[in-house]
């Protein structure tokens, strides 16, 4: 079964805090940046546990991100250079993220071209929202994980 998970940047933070919800409006991540060169975000789950962190890897010519989940490194997401459309590597089972020309939607295949998720920006918010649609469940956390290494990658391209 599918779900849809509602990121939503925290108003006032001196670091990259966000809440995620599902569609109900309970919340299922909590995100907490950490003092760090480059960006360093760990994810909680709604009791507040750390599960995850996403960590910028800082001295690259892209942005580039490496996932953890419980200490243990997953995976890795690298923008690569392209003119129009800004496309992401990921190295974790052969998934790809493209988005479109403007930079606020962004669709994930794996390697067989099969739909993981969609991530969508909404417009007209104070801070930063995303819609991250994962029609398996399973891989919402990895979903949210990739959804704050692209918002980070945005915010370290425009300074």
């Amino acid at each position: 079964m599918g779900m849809k998970l509602l990121f939503k940047q925290r108003f006032f933070s001196w670091l990259d805090s966000y809440d995620i919800y599902d569609e109900a409006g309970n919340t299922v991540y909590t995100v907490q940046g950490r003092l760090a060169w480059g960006h360093k975000l760990e994810v909680c789950d709604a009791t507040g546990a750390p599960i995850g962190m996403v960590r910028e890897e800082i001295l690259t010519f892209l942005p580039r991100f490496t996932f953890y989940l419980n200490g243990q490194f997953i995976g890795q997401v690298k923008k690569e250079f392209t003119l129009f459309k800004p496309v992401f590597t990921l190295n974790y089972q052969g998934w790809r993220v493209e988005g479109d020309w403007l930079g606020w939607d962004y669709s994930v295949n794996d390697t067989y071209g099969n739909h993981v998720f969609q991530l969508s920006k909404q417009l007209f918010n104070f801070t930063d929202t995303y819609v991250i649609d994962v029609p398996d469940e399973r891989n919402a956390l990895l979903a949210l994980m990739i959804t704050l290494a692209i918002d980070a990658a945005k915010c370290s391209e425009n300074g």
